[in-house]
């Protein structure tokens, strides 16, 4: 299966006081580390967002500008990354790092991507809500999305769905939980995060 991936680490966190989504760890695993275990398979990989500290070989980080431009500037510079190492992946995965059980989505998407018609699939919740965060797209028609919003100076603090709104997604249904993301420390603690254990305190830790 050809794709790339796209992996947004970035955001305020405003709702967690400023705590990085990706340094929290759960069953020691770093949810930035979960995210690219579950993009596993992609030819190439970025990473969106501030220093994320050592990456595995391969890995490309980049950050998006202006910083804490929104999520759709942020796949626009992944997209613009991946363009300059001569990727031609059709499909690009778009993925959010704060969603923990997140593999167990992408084992439905991927066989659904390979069925699929249009420009892509996106994880659906049980209860009909998408998750765009989550989803295989058309690399084609994500950089001409990308570029139209450029174009016309709507790209900055732009939204996800916004981004997407020209693109003819197959919305497919996804195990239970698989989209469960990061919002707030409830959020973290129902997912069984331990909000006293970061992992980029302890990457600095290590290398001081």
């Amino acid at each position: 299966m050809d794709f790339d991936a796209i992996i947004l680490a970035g955001g305020r966190s405003s709702r967690l006081g400023g705590v990085a989504k990706q340094n929290l760890v759960l069953h020691d695993s770093t949810l930035l580390q979960r995210a690219l275990a579950a993009a596993g398979g992609a030819s190439r990989t970025v990473v969106v967002g501030p220093d994320p500290g050592t990456l595995p070989p391969g890995v490309i980080h980049c950050r998006e500008q202006p910083e804490f431009g929104g999520p759709a500037a942020a796949i626009a510079a992944g997209l613009a990354v991946l363009a300059d190492t001569g990727s031609r992946s059709l499909h690009t995965l778009v993925l959010a790092c704060d969603m923990p059980r997140i593999q167990d989505a992408l084992a439905v998407l991927k066989p659904a991507l390979r069925a699929a018609r249009g420009d892509g699939v996106v994880a659906r919740s049980a209860d009909g809500r998408l998750q765009p965060l989550a989803g295989f797209y058309s690399t084609a028609a994500l950089r001409t999305a990308a570029q139209d919003l450029s174009s016309r100076g709507a790209l900055i603090n732009a939204s996800v769905r916004s981004l997407l709104a020209s693109l003819d997604v197959q919305p497919v249904t996804v195990p239970a939980g698989s989209t469960a993301d990061v919002d707030t420390w409830d959020d973290a603690a129902a997912l069984g995060i331990d909000p006293g254990r970061q992992g980029g305190d302890q990457d600095r830790r290590s290398r001081s």
